[in-house]
């Protein structure tokens, strides 16, 4: 074969290599910007279970968000409040119900009777049902040693790639001695000061959330935090002209209940929903 011959040959197919190299190795792509599914698509269904991380799959969400605590016998579920009187037909607190007994509690009849049945998800559940090419916003609630623990469960599902802690300072410390290559958003003082984005920036995350009122100030934080390589994501809001002001101050992520409306808004901005890719089964 001549050697222009062989060149024509390695542009044609070095596609088709690359895909191969991400899909062996579990990595693919992850949106620049896009929309947060909060807990899930939570307006229209059960939040942080399995059929509302689903919706927003199938919605196109760009990142999921979804909360983690630690049950009596140390293991990771996924759930919101330090209760489960909310969300479950049970009552009491988190940290004192085994897995067990919260497997056997209802977690979606709250919402409406068609989603009888629905279980508080663990964390291996939550990351083994997740597309490789959406980020995974993992929100870890206070409690002594959560970070190792969910760091050696993100690296058990090489999702290393894709997921980053929401969390405070010592949680992320706990999570960089288990993987020093884990991601981590600031959660240590979440508010919109240079102080929060300074402080951010000093640790070295990757992440960081803003929230409150959106200000003209927004871009000059973006500007900086973007010199730096931090991400940037907003909690939260539905609203059209909100979504619209804040990806054109700059912010990546806007965190926003209805997944569902708001996939029509980022789409109407030129950001379309994912399809999901998902590891090969072996």
């Amino acid at each position: 074969m001549r050697y222009l011959d062989r060149i024509i040959l390695l542009i044609l197919i070095s596609p088709f290599i690359t895909g191969l190299i991400k899909a062996q190795s579990g990595y693919s792509d992850l949106p620049d910007r896009g929309l947060c599914a909060h807990r899930g698509a939570m307006d229209t269904y059960p939040e942080n279970t399995l059929v509302a991380f689903q919706a927003a799959i199938d919605q196109g969400a760009h990142m999921i968000e979804f909360d983690v605590h630690i049950t009596a016998d140390q293991k990771l579920v996924i759930i919101h409040d330090d209760s489960i009187d909310r969300t479950t037909n049970g009552h009491g607190q988190v940290a004192e119900k085994t897995l067990g007994e919260l497997k056997k509690l209802d977690a979606g009849s709250w919402m409406h009777d068609k989603f009888k049945g629905e279980q508080v998800p663990t964390l291996s559940e939550t990351l083994s049902m997740m597309p490789l090419n959406i980020w995974l916003n993992v929100h870890l609630k206070d409690a002594p040693g959560i970070g190792g623990l969910v760091a050696e469960e993100i690296v058990r599902h090489d999702r290393l790639h894709q997921s980053f802690l929401a969390c405070t300072r010592e949680a992320a410390i706990e999570a960089k001695n288990i993987e020093s290559k884990i991601n981590i958003c600031n959660m240590d003082r979440q508010e919109s000061t240079w102080d929060y984005v300074h402080m951010t920036v000093d640790l070295n995350a990757e992440f960081i959330q803003l929230k409150g009122v959106i200000a003209p100030a927004y871009r000059e934080f973006v500007q900086y935090l973007k010199t730096h390589g931090v991400k940037i994501n907003y909690f939260g809001t539905d609203q059209a002209a909100e979504i619209s002001l804040l990806f054109e101050y700059g912010v990546d992520f806007p965190l926003v209940n209805n997944i569902e409306a708001s996939i029509e808004i980022s789409s109407n901005l030129g950001i379309f929903p994912v399809t999901p890719v998902y590891r090969r089964k072996k």
